[in-house]
């Protein structure tokens, strides 16, 4: 079976080249998060000023219906590099994913939830690990998840290696060379995660490097989430057997 690297904390510490010439696009998903949305982008402004490569953010609003889409355009006005596009009406989880990968400009690319569940620090951590992968993919580690976390973590794990062979853990956060999407054809066009499960699976094939690193998570700012549900869950189910079907 493939062995994938696991990065801890701490390794590829300063000395290690970034590579970051060209720079970091952070796309926020937004959709309701009007409670939310403007700490995370601040937030995220502030770390990407902090490490000092060249950086756009882009919010991509899912049919929000709360406010979000107008606090979105006014930090397009006060945060220099922070554009917004709207979605009308909401595209889902998927259509989201496929905005942010048309739009994005830069070198490097992550998408961040905008209910603030993961600090803007994981850009740090990530970026210098660029240097030697393609792809950097968080995890969450086993013993900070709660008990029926940890049964839905192991179950989608050993659905995801029926159906796709080996690949690196991954829940979260990610962070990938803008390059390889101009490499591969990505066919899925469903609401929900299938089209990144895609681009995972195909970018493995295709042999890309791709490295699986610790993070952790936050409570959410507000709100409740998206997209742990019943119904989302069989959604997304569905759309996975149809990409198994496709690759």
């Amino acid at each position: 079976m493939r062995s994938w690297p696991v990065f801890r904390r701490g390794r590829w510490a300063a000395g290690v080249s970034l590579a970051l010439s060209d720079g970091i696009s952070v796309v926020i998903m937004a959709y309701d998060e009007v409670a939310s949305l403007e700490g995370v982008a601040r937030e995220i402004h502030a770390t990407l000023i902090r490490l000092g490569s060249p950086h756009e953010i882009v919010i991509v609003d899912d049919g929000s219906s709360d406010g979000t889409g107008e606090v979105a355009d006014r930090l397009s006005s006060e945060l220099p590099g922070l554009r917004v596009v709207h979605h009308q009406p909401n595209q889902g989880l998927g259509g989201v994913y496929r905005t942010g990968f048309r739009e994005a400009r830069r070198e490097l690319v992550t998408f961040f939830p905008a209910d603030g569940q993961f600090s803007a620090g994981i850009i740090e951590q990530f970026a210098p690990l660029c240097a030697e992968c393609d792809f950097v993919l968080g995890y969450l580690p086993e013993q900070s998840r709660s008990p029926q976390a940890r049964c839905l973590s192991w179950a989608e794990r050993v659905l995801y290696l029926v159906l796709f062979g080996p690949l690196p853990r991954f829940q979260g956060i990610l962070m990938f060379r803008r390059a390889v999407l101009d490499r591969l054809t990505l066919g899925s066009e469903g609401r929900g995660w299938a089209v990144l499960m895609e681009l995972l699976v195909r970018a493995s094939r295709a042999g890309h490097r791709m490295c699986s690193v610790p993070i952790k998570l936050r409570p959410r700012l507000s709100g409740a989430s998206k997209v742990q549900n019943l119904r989302t869950i069989v959604s997304n189910l569905r759309q996975v057997l149809a990409l198994r079907a496709q690759l």
